[in-house]
C-alpha cells in the first residue's frame, strides 16, 4: 500500500510530512526530527519529518486492520528445533565460548489483504491490548519499513551528553516464576552494557543506578536494570550506535561470540526484531530508541506479517522452559494481531502461538 502517507508515532508524538530518508547515522547529529529503525543485521533507516506534534494514538477502528488467521502462523524454529538450539548454546557455554546467548525465532503469517494492510491500524490495536512504554510506529512503505512495536525495553536514551540504557533480562508470568538464573542473566548483560557504553563515555561516568528491578507488563513481569553515562565530547550518534549495536540484551555475552552462535543456530534474519526503533530530535540533542522486541513488521514483497520472540540462554537454562518463555512473550501480541485476543484469557491459550516450522 504505497499510497499511504509516511508517518511515525512515538511517546505521544506523531510525525508527518516526510522530508528526507538516509542510511547515514551522521544525520542524527545534524538537524530535524528523525524516526529511526536499525535492523538487527545492521541496515539503518533514518527518516526526517517536517511536522511533529503531540497526538495520542487514535482509537482502533473496527475493520481497519485485517490480520492473519490465528492458525496461519509459522515459526522459523519449531519446538524441537528451538529446544535443540538451547542445548547447543549450553554446549558452547560448557566449552567456555560464551556465558549467555539469546536464541530467537521469527514467526510469520500471510496477510489476507496485503494491499490494504496499514501498520498504523495495528498500532491502535496494540495500544489498547498491550500498552508499552516504548510503543511506536514507523510507516515508510516505499522504503521497506513498516513497523508496529510494543517494546517494553529501552535501548538508548540521550539527553544532551547524558545517555542511558535499560536492559531487560528475566521474564516470568509472576515474580514467583523468576529464578536465580534470571538474576544472573540480568547481571551478565548489565556488565556487557557497561562495557559498551564505556567505549564512548567519559572515564568514570558509567554507573548502574538500578539493578534487577521488577517491572510488571501485560501478562508478564521482567527484571530491568539501568546503566547510564556521559558521552565524550568527540562522540555522537554514529559512535554511540557503533559501540552498542546490536543491543546486548538480545545478543549475549561476550557479544562477538554470541553473535557467531546466533548466526549458526537461527534460520531466519531478525530484521527490525532485536534492532533499534525510535526517534531522535537532532535540534534538542534528545532521542529515545527502544530495543525492537514485541515488534511486528510487514514484509510486503512476500505479503507476510512477521513477529519475533526469543529468550536468553545460560548454563542454568532448561530447554522446555525457554521455549515456554518464547511462547509467553508471543501469545498476547499474536492474538491481538490475529483478532482473537480476549482480555482475561490465559495468554498461552492463544491458537497459533507456537506456529509450525518454516525454512529460511
Amino acid at each position: 500500500m504505497y499510497d499511504l502517507a509516511p508517518l511515525a508515532r512515538f511517546g505521544g508524538l506523531v510525525a508527518t510530512d516526510l522530508r528526507d530518508v538516509t542510511h547515514d547515522p551522521e544525520a542524527l547529529d545534524s538537524a530535524g526530527f528523525w524516526a529511526v529503525c536499525a535492523d538487527f543485521e545492521g541496515r539503518l533507516t533514518c527518516a526526517r519529518f517536517g511536522d511533529v506534534r503531540r497526538a495520542p494514538v487514535p482509537p482502533a477502528v473496527p475493520g481497519a486492520w485485517t490480520g492473519p488467521g490465528p492458525g496461519d502462523w509459522t515459526s522459523s524454529l519449531d519446538r524441537a528445533a528451538y529446544t535443540a538450539g538451547v542445548r547447543a548454546v549450553r554446549a558452547h557455554i560448557a566449552r567456555g565460548e560464551v556465558y549467555q546467548a539469546n536464541l530467537c525465532r521469527v514467526m510469520s503469517a500471510p496477510l489476507p489483504d496485503p494491499d490494504g494492510a496499514d501498520v498504523d491500524a495495528l498500532t491502535a490495536l496494540l495500544a489498547a491490548g498491550n500498552p508499552a512504554p516504548y510503543a511506536g510506529t514507523i510507516r515508510l512503505p516505499a522504503h521497506g519499513v513498516e513497523i508496529a512495536t510494543a517494546s517494553p525495553e529501552l535501548y538508548l536514551r540521550r539527553e544532551g551528553a547524558r545517555v542511558s540504557s535499560g536492559p531487560i533480562k528475566g521474564t516470568g508470568r509472576t515474580a514467583g516464576d523468576l529464578l536465580p538464573k534470571d538474576h544472573a542473566e540480568n547481571v551478565m548483560i548489565v556488565d556487557l552494557v557497561r562495557n559498551d557504553l564505556g567505549r564512548v563515555c567519559e572515564t568514570g561516568s558509567v554507573a548502574v543506578p538500578a539493578l534487577c528491578e521488577l517491572e510488571e507488563h501485560p501478562g508478564l513481569v521482567h527484571l530491568v536494570s539501568t546503566v547510564s553515562g556521559v558521552l565524550r565530547e568527540d562522540a555522537g550518534w554514529p559512535e554511540l550506535l557503533a559501540a552498542t549495536f546490536p543491543p546486548g540484551s538480545v545478543t549475549g555475552a561476550p557479544k562477538s561470540s554470541a553473535l557467531r552462535i546466533i548466526e549458526a543456530l537461527e534460520t531466519a534474519p531478525r530484521g527490525p526484531y532485536c534492532g533499534g526503533v525510535g526517534w531522535v530530535d537532532a535540534d534538542s540533542g534528545h532521542g529515545e530508541l527502544a530495543v525492537g522486541i514485541r515488534t511486528f513488521w510487514i514484509d510486503r514483497p512476500h505479503g507476510l506479517l512477521r513477529f519475533g520472540t526469543g529468550a536468553g540462554i545460560t548454563w542454568g537454562s532448561d530447554p522446555e522452559r525457554e521455549w515456554e518463555e518464547t511462547e509467553l512473550k508471543a501469545a498476547r501480541l499474536v492474538a491481538i494481531a490475529s483478532g482473537v485476543y480476549e482480555s482475561g484469557a490465559p495468554d498461552t491459550d492463544v491458537p497459533g502461538a507456537s506456529g509450525k516450522a518454516i525454512s529460511r
